[in-house]
């Protein structure tokens, strides 16, 4: 009966002391590469995301702003078609969402330049999902005197496609809406923006 014949083990790989390399010497340098990659990843999306929030596509873009008919929390009556003739900014807030927070000096900031135009644009804020009370004391306590719209059956946000805050729309003097930002924004960001559609339009 033939001897059977078999290829000799490889001989383990020696290193320089003598030792051969084990799986726990080698891994930390796998998980370090690892490491790397995700971290990569990570900075390269916090890139992505923490830089001025530009405009966001819908379908609303270029077409007529849906209609939007309400009162203001302190009881008076809002109708987007009668603001034509000039530039509204609506911003859709929640007073317990930390972007809407961080944004909001930003929009401060931003709504008191815009007042001091001839032409400024018209600023409003548009309550999502939030109670009139607490919308009240955020508003006394971090100060901002325009217009604060009330949504209490979420039409306007429907219309509009709403489904998480901070976001923001610009509708031109025509009532067409040119621009929507999700996330948070700036002064310099909406100003920049309404001041490029102006040069557009």
């Amino acid at each position: 009966m033939p001897d059977s014949v078999s290829d000799p083990a490889p001989e383990p790989e020696v290193l320089a002391d003598g030792a051969a390399p084990s799986p726990r010497r080698v891994a930390p340098f796998v998980v370090a590469a690892i490491a790397v990659v995700i971290a990569g990843l990570f900075w390269i999306l916090i890139g992505a995301n923490t830089s001025e929030s530009d405009t966001a596509d819908s379908p609303l873009l270029g077409r007529p702003a849906p209609v939007v008919k309400t009162t203001t929390l302190d009881g008076q009556p809002f109708d987007l078609q009668r603001r034509k003739g000039s530039w509204v900014v609506l911003n859709f807030f929640n007073s317990t969402c930390v972007p809407c927070v961080q944004e909001h000096g930003e929009l401060a900031k931003f709504a008191q330049e815009q007042s001091q135009l001839g032409d400024g644009a018209e600023f409003y804020t548009v309550v999502w999902d939030d109670n009139r009370g607490a919308v009240e004391k955020f508003f006394a306590d971090n100060g901002g005197s325009w217009p604060v719209l009330t949504d209490d059956d979420a039409s306007i946000s429907v219309a509009f496609g709403v489904a998480k805050v901070p976001e923001t729309w610009v509708i031109d003097p025509y009532g067409v809406v040119v621009y929507r930002l999700i996330s948070g924004t700036t002064d310099d960001q909406l100003t920049r923006l309404i001041t490029q559609a102006k040069a557009g339009s």
